[in-house]
């Protein structure tokens, strides 16, 4: 393993050291925590490089485990005591090795600027009511466990309850390392096809729903916005979160005029805190509405989005008659629907990462 991912290129470990050292000094200085918005592009990317040194870290320890343990099974082999152990044990190593090396490789994939940003995501059912709203629950939970598997954070900035189950529209941000990068991929219609557990005569129905997701730009990008153009209403919050909650006007609304987008959040009891959040997330909605301008042959924005209906889904979950989880880009299958709705979502994600690798690679 000459050519270690830890030896050269992002992962050139003096070089991330030594950058670790001048951030150190920068931190340091007179004043240096009085401005917050310079400080704050600073902090992350102390802990992006801090991670880097981490991940190399735990890549050369898994690598020393697997060449100790292939010296150990070659012993014992030839000796023909304990040969058994040893072999497993270099299994066993061998698969954590093969398991960092996966996700370094997904890591290489991101090639977007925005990819190592935290995500806003949305998510929204389609026509058909409490069935609807059933489905974009289910997603909800999908991605929250997908997040706990990841090593993300999550937190819900807007939820609104559906009528009888499910959800009206929910805004999640899902912080960590590459978060967009990775969840990037999955804006689009999701179709779910199954027996209704909501329908007495247990028929067979459809339901769609759309999956929106945005970098949180945080302070890394500065979009004006001018007071002028914004309607700001304060309303009570809806649904669970707790007596205060419930019985004062803290949840915000933003309504920006000049393009129409709506944001709002209620997750918090001020009304103050709530007003900064629905702020990030209308800035967050805005430079995503840039790039697909900048972009719009991908077209890649929320308003470019068809119809949540059939035909223009991204992927669909078939529970009945049969169980198949397809995505529609790259055709890739899996027949674990359960484990794919509980989270498992890194063979879909790392293909369509690689289709769309490949597609950056092609030539116009």
């Amino acid at each position: 393993m000459k050519n270690s991912p830890c030896s050269g290129g992002s992962f050139d470990q003096p070089e991330l050291e030594h950058r670790l050292d001048e951030i150190a000094k920068e931190m340091s200085a007179p004043g240096a925590w009085d401005d917050m918005d310079k400080l704050t592009p600073v902090l992350k990317e102390k802990g992006r490089l801090e991670a880097e040194l981490a991940r190399c870290a735990a890549l050369l320890t898994a690598r020393s485990n697997v060449e100790d343990w292939l010296l150990l099974a070659e012993e014992e082999n030839s000796a023909g005591e304990h040969a058994n152990e040893a072999l497993l044990a270099l299994e066993e190593a061998t698969g954590g090795l093969e398991a960092l090396l996966e996700r370094y490789e997904l890591d290489l994939l991101l090639g977007g600027e925005d990819d190592g940003a935290d995500a806003i995501l949305e998510i929204h059912p389609g026509a058909g009511g409490t069935e609807a709203q059933d489905w974009a629950a289910m997603l909800l939970r999908m991605y929250m466990r997908w997040a706990d598997l990841s090593g993300f954070t999550s937190a819900y900035l807007d939820y609104q309850d559906g009528d009888e189950a499910g959800l009206k529209s929910v805004t999640l941000r899902v912080s960590g390392r590459n978060a967009y990068g990775f969840l990037k991929t999955e804006k689009g219609i999701h179709r779910l096809i199954r027996i209704s557990p909501f329908d007495a005569a247990k028929s067979r129905h459809t339901s769609f729903a759309s999956v929106d997701v945005m970098p949180d730009i945080g302070e890394t990008v500065k979009i004006e916005i001018n007071e002028n153009d914004l309607r700001i209403d304060v309303f009570r919050a809806g649904g669970s979160g707790g007596q205060h909650v419930n019985k004062t006007n803290s949840a915000v609304r933003i309504t920006h005029l000049p393009t129409g987008i709506v944001v709002q959040c209620q997750n918090e009891k001020s009304q103050h805190h709530n007003r900064a959040t629905a702020m990030s997330v209308l800035k967050a909605r805005l430079y995503a509405l840039e790039m697909k301008k900048l972009e719009a042959v991908k077209q890649a924005g929320y308003s470019e989005k068809d119809a949540i209906a059939f035909g223009s889904q991204i992927r669909t979950y078939t529970m009945q008659p049969y169980r198949l989880v397809k995505d529609h880009r790259t055709n890739t299958e899996c027949t674990d629907v359960e484990a794919v709705l509980n989270g498992k979502l890194d063979t879909l994600i790392r293909d369509n990462l690689i289709y769309e690798y490949q597609s950056r690679q092609s030539p116009k």
